[in-house]
């Protein structure tokens, strides 16, 4: 019986709580929010995580090995790769394969939502790709995050 009390106890603490992590200046996020197409010969990439599960988990996130930042709820971060090429995007997880391969296109902007994957004692993380109309209906009420600090090395 108390291991399941105290089994409750840390199921509650991974759905509920809140991480935080460094953010950027309002003005910068405001800026990232107006999707303007990325700079010349280069993809726009937009990271983010909107979930509700999985509050007090931070997860780093990588486009090809390189850390974009350490993920938490209702944050984003944005960032340019060289278009015409294929990129690994990565987040770290406990469970199961996380990452993705895709061809980002020059010119265009894309949306790549983390969310987070409970087991009984840690959450996990994974990487989807989703709609532009979605990503930007999501990011809209996202506030953005600091780029450039990971928790582990790649």
């Amino acid at each position: 019986m108390r291991f399941i009390a105290v089994l409750s106890v840390c199921a509650a603490l991974a759905l509920t709580g809140c991480a935080s992590v460094q953010m950027a200046s309002k003005e910068d996020s405001a800026k990232a929010k107006e999707f303007n197409p990325p700079s010349q010969g280069k993809s726009g990439v937009y990271l983010y995580r909107n979930s509700f599960v999985g509050q007090a988990l931070k997860k780093d996130l990588w486009i090809d090995g390189k850390c974009i930042g350490e993920s938490a709820p209702d944050v984003f971060f944005y960032t340019e790769v060289d278009g015409g090429t294929t990129h690994k995007v990565d987040t770290e997880s406990e469970f199961s394969p996380n990452a993705l391969e895709l061809m980002f296109e020059a010119g265009k902007n894309y949306f790549i939502r983390q969310y987070i994957k409970l087991g009984v004692f840690v959450g996990g993380a994974g990487v989807e790709q989703v709609t532009e109309a979605q990503g930007k209906a999501d990011v809209v009420k996202l506030e953005m995050a600091k780029p450039g600090k990971c928790s582990a090395s790649k």
